[in-house]
């Protein structure tokens, strides 16, 4: 399921600012993006975003904005160590070019190396992690809810087309027997009726649908009662889904009337919205 959250909060030295977007994918993919200075927190978000999200392709991002003191800033040595390295290869390929200034190197990113509490920032990061949670969540619950809908509205509609197959079955089967019986005849001559009776109970047996019509009345309650019963349930419903379709390919395969063929059509074309809609889940 698709959702975004962004949440800001102060945090020893500076600002924390977190944002997160979610987009539809069959397993759980966290792509992370984090200010240098705070890369060590990624498992720390990574286990919290885990413990929450089952599906979906998770981007979150994790900025740092220093405040205006700094009062437990050092200089990061090995970076004015690069940064003279850099300028006296500059200098010796320029040496016209004026040299840097303290005010430059003290802007430089990295210079300062800010040493905040550890506890208190990883607290930070973590509330500020829950709270952007907080939110994707319920965004993820309010399409969650809607594709729901979307798929009981479906599941109706199979029902419909499975109750007007059970009616039709009779008829087409006596249709389809007479057919047969004449076509036999036509081909091989006078026979034993009682041959001719054997083959059509044979491809009657062979044409019965009742066994797949209930599978398939069975996987639609299942379907609801899954919904019914929240959770994450995306991968559940993608199995059922899988039994829906072969249900209906079946039954299709097995069709001895038009009227029975294009049921079979329509409910595997319902299949396949919901296994779209499924995928979407959690």
């Amino acid at each position: 399921m698709t959702g975004y959250a962004a949440a800001s909060a102060g945090s020893p030295g500076g600002t924390l600012s977190l944002e997160l977007r979610s987009v539809n994918s069959r397993f759980l993919d966290l792509q992370f993006r984090i200010a240098e200075e705070l890369r060590a927190h990624e498992p720390q978000l990574r286990e919290l975003i885990g413990a929450r999200v089952a599906r979906g392709k998770v981007d979150c991002r994790l900025g740092f904005a220093q405040g205006e003191t700094n009062l437990s800033a050092r200089l990061n040595v090995q970076v004015l160590e690069r940064l003279k390295a850099l300028a006296d290869a500059a200098r010796k390929a320029f040496p016209d070019a004026a040299p840097l200034r303290i005010g430059d190197l003290l802007r430089w990113p990295g210079v300062l190396a800010e040493e905040p509490d550890a506890d208190s920032l990883r607290a930070a990061v973590g509330a500020l992690c829950k709270r952007a949670l907080d939110d994707l969540i319920a965004a993820r619950s309010r399409e969650g809810a809607k594709l729901a809908t979307g798929i009981l509205e479906r599941v109706r509609a199979m029902r419909g087309r499975v109750a007007q197959i059970t009616p039709l079955m009779p008829a087409a089967m006596a249709a389809y027997q007479e057919k047969i019986s004449e076509r036999l005849r036509e081909a091989i001559g006078a026979v034993d009726d009682e041959r001719i009776r054997a083959e059509v109970a044979l491809f009657a047996a062979k044409s019965d649908v009742a066994e797949e019509v209930e599978r398939l009345r069975v996987h639609l309650g299942e379907v609801e009662r899954v919904l019914a019963g929240g959770g994450q349930i995306g991968k559940r419903l993608d199995f059922i889904a899988q039994e829906l379709n072969r249900e209906a390919n079946t039954l299709a395969s097995k069709a001895v009337s038009q009227a029975i063929s294009d049921c079979a059509l329509e409910l595997k074309l319902l299949v396949e919205q919901i296994r779209e809609q499924v995928q979407n889940l959690e």
